[in-house]
């Protein structure tokens, strides 16, 4: 009988200290970081903002891409897209870093955190959409051709530029247009790149976006000897969008500094200096 008492006490002493175990658990399903010296009151969280706040830095990737992303001569990273990051950054409280990247490993440099966002006129395909969370577009755009002006007369349809070699970005959208033409290309590394390419005479062209062709081909421009001619999606068209890490807030913030800036018209004075004013939708 006694035994019996002995095993009866120790099964209860036994279920009283799991019982205050479990009342003594955390209760707070929030991780926390720890160390050597147990959990600090630094929470982890999956804020995009919160991250950037932290850090005090909004890394921008980018390529150079005049009259979005380029550099002046003082090695400044200008442009309507580089001097909108900039207010962004500012409205939040961190200063902006520019980081030239790779355009077709842009949502590994996302993933990475090597980067914050991609704000480099990026055209919101349904691949892109899928990848990343983007902002609302802010810009219209189309894809052009670019070739020697004095050959600009032979290529004035889709069917003339047949047997053609095309110089285009890797991973852009002038690829995918490319593509649907079945022409052969060679993959470069950025837009800039490939005009060069056709400058040079190792390529017979190049398919960049009309924007950028707007503003760094024909008279009065770097490239002078070379125009653009066929639109090669003007029927449908494309906007540009902002791209974060996928479920980022980054870009609900930036969709309400997108709404207030274009409200109060510094957006509009923006593209206005970078003569894109007629191709910026309305937000």
């Amino acid at each position: 009988m006694k035994n019996r008492k002995k095993i009866l006490t120790l099964l209860l002493m036994l279920a009283m200290v799991l019982s205050l175990a479990a009342c003594g658990g955390k209760k707070n399903d929030d991780p926390v970081i720890g160390g050597a010296d147990g959990p600090t009151d630094i929470q982890v969280t999956d804020s995009d903002l919160a991250y950037v706040q932290d850090k005090g830095t909004l890394i921008v990737g980018i390529t150079e891409f005049e009259p979005m992303d380029y550099q002046n001569t003082s090695g400044e990273w200008i442009g309507f897209d580089a001097d909108m990051a900039k207010a962004f950054a500012e409205s939040l409280g961190v200063k902006v870093e520019f980081q030239v990247i790779d355009w077709d490993n842009k949502v590994f440099e996302l993933d990475g955190k090597t980067i914050d966002v991609v704000w480099n006129g990026m055209t919101l395909t349904d691949e892109v959409k899928s990848a990343m969370e983007c902002s609302n577009a802010y810009c219209n755009n189309t894809q052009v051709v670019v070739v020697p002006a004095a050959k600009a007369a032979d290529y004035q349809s889709k069917e003339s530029l047949s047997g053609l070699n095309f110089a285009v970005e890797s991973g852009s959208a002038g690829q995918a247009q490319v593509e649907l033409l079945g022409e052969s290309y060679t993959e470069v590394l950025d837009q800039a790149t490939a005009l060069l390419e056709v400058n040079s005479g190792t390529a017979d062209a190049a398919v960049i976006d009309s924007l950028m062709a707007g503003a760094m081909v024909g008279e009065g421009t770097g490239y002078a000897n070379l125009t653009y001619t066929v639109s090669l999606n003007e029927e449908e068209g494309e906007q540009y969008g902002v791209g974060f890490r996928k479920g980022s807030d980054l870009a609900a913030a930036l969709n309400d500094f997108f709404k207030t800036s274009y409200a109060d018209g510094s957006m509009v004075t923006c593209a206005e200096t970078y003569g894109i004013q007629a191709a910026l939708i309305e937000q």
